[in-house]
């Protein structure tokens, strides 16, 4: 795609970034054809196609400058272009799909941010997502709205309502403790949960971001990772300063409050990992995709951009470290034989397209025994994708009920996934229980594995 960007702008370092990447695209239009907004809309300005047109658009206007046409295409850039923007999930199929290696995402980010400080935001919106950022980043701050929410459930919005869990859902957490979603237990609880499978004398350690919104709506999935490690002789040393990943400030076009919590988890988790962490493991893809871009972010960073490289080498979900273990493992009993009942698995955006790991759990659940459903439209994203649910709830809805059909078509007994977000947001349809795939591996894999 040929560029028209002036000297003066192409010194700026974003443009030189979009530049790049707008001149990598042939404007073939394979993208359109796996875009769940384009599926739904069919309007070419919500498929990347559209949107690279619209961001380069945006970038090559200046509303300042001397010539008449350049003032002309800036004042074309309008709340409209925004909204066709705001509709992306930000899911990268369309990565996936490009035979050009496009790096849609990164010339994203540079849009929204610029169409932010030119075009800025009505009140509420801008309220909605400051309260977003407030609410769901600091951990123990969530989970006391999670608990105000669950009471009031019937007042809040229906966008709200339907990610938070039913009163009866807390309560059956208490009694089923891998119950998809919940409220959280208490610290002291989620501690001890996880010294059910001992730490003590386990030589090698990992480190485990444990999320902002995760501790609260589903405790159980941490500690089923430590559990899950424990059998392999690996032990978690928890961080206890190092909080939510970036992500949700960063997507919400709040790029510098995000790159601060980068380089505060990057404090947090320096001392374990020069002490000899082997990995920093996470169990939501989101955070994991987001983590392992680290480096790449803070690129810029004298102070922090060696450090992000390695905290960004150093991020794996926890399929890549499970999947590693079990190849090297030559114990024929691994084999969990679990109930029988068929399992649908979605694999979410983040762990497929942004980590490329598409297909690696499937593999270990199908190597631990359980019966796997055929999914079709497996690439398609669930409508969650972070605050989206939120901010375009009309789509996400369409997004998740068209999932779920996919999902259920051949009568799976549970679905499992591997993102936080994608399990709440499947959850809140009502139908089919929805769990994360390790807590069924936890619940699969006998307590003790036979030694070598």
């Amino acid at each position: 795609m040929q560029t028209h960007f002036s000297d003066a702008a192409l010194a700026r370092p974003h443009i030189q970034r979009a530049d790049k990447v707008l001149r990598s695209c042939v404007h073939c239009g394979f993208c359109n054809a796996t875009c769940p907004t384009y599926q739904l809309l069919g309007d070419e300005r919500d498929g990347p196609r559209g949107r690279i047109y619209l961001i380069k658009q945006l970038l090559e206007s200046d509303p300042e400058s001397q010539d008449a046409s350049t003032r002309q295409q800036a004042s074309e850039i309008t709340r409209e272009t925004q909204r066709h923007l705001d509709r992306c999930l930000s899911c990268r199929s369309c990565e996936t799909t490009c035979p050009s290696g496009v790096q849609y995402h990164t010339l994203l980010d540079i849009g929204r941010q610029e169409l932010e400080r030119r075009v800025g935001r009505p009140w509420r919106e801008r309220l909605l997502r400051s309260g977003l950022r407030h609410a769901l980043v600091e951990p123990a701050r969530f989970k006391a709205l999670l608990a105000l929410g669950v009471r009031f459930r019937p007042l809040a919005p229906g966008a709200l309502a339907d990610k938070i869990p039913l009163a009866r859902e807390r309560d059956h957490q208490a009694e089923h403790p891998t119950a998809p979603v919940a409220v959280a237990a208490t610290p002291s609880d989620q501690a001890l949960s996880r010294q059910g499978h001992s730490q003590q004398g386990l030589s090698r350690q990992v480190l485990m971001l444990e999320g902002c919104v995760q501790p609260g709506l589903a405790p159980n999935i941490n500690a089923a990772t430590a559990r899950v490690l424990a059998r392999f002789g690996i032990g978690v040393t928890p961080i206890q300063e190092a909080g939510c990943c970036g992500a949700i400030d960063y997507h919400l076009n709040a790029q510098q409050a995000g790159r601060a919590r980068m380089r505060a988890n990057i404090d947090a988790w320096w001392p374990a990992i020069e002490a000899g962490a082997e990995a920093i493991v996470q169990t939501a893809s989101g955070c994991g995709a987001f983590v392992k871009e680290y480096g790449e972010m803070l690129a810029d960073d004298p102070d922090y951009a060696e450090r992000a490289a390695r905290v960004s080498a150093l991020a794996r979900d926890i399929v890549e470290v499970l999947g590693e273990e079990i190849a090297r493992d030559d114990r024929q009993s691994l084999a969990a034989a679990p109930d029988q009942q068929p399992l649908a698995f979605h694999c979410p955006c983040t762990l497929q397209h942004a980590q490329g790991l598409g297909g690696e759990v499937e593999k270990i659940l199908s190597q631990l025994g359980f019966t796997l459903a055929p999914v079709m439209e497996g690439h398609l994203c669930c409508g969650s994708a972070g605050t989206y649910s939120i901010t375009q709830p009309e789509l996400s809805r369409q997004l998740r009920d068209r999932k779920l059909e996919a999902l259920e078509a051949n009568g799976p007994a549970r679905i499992a996934t591997a993102n936080i977000g994608c399990q709440t947001h499947l959850s809140s349809a009502g139908r089919t229980p929805v769990s994360h795939w390790i807590e069924l591996v936890d619940d699969a894999l006998p307590e003790t594995l036979p030694q070598e």
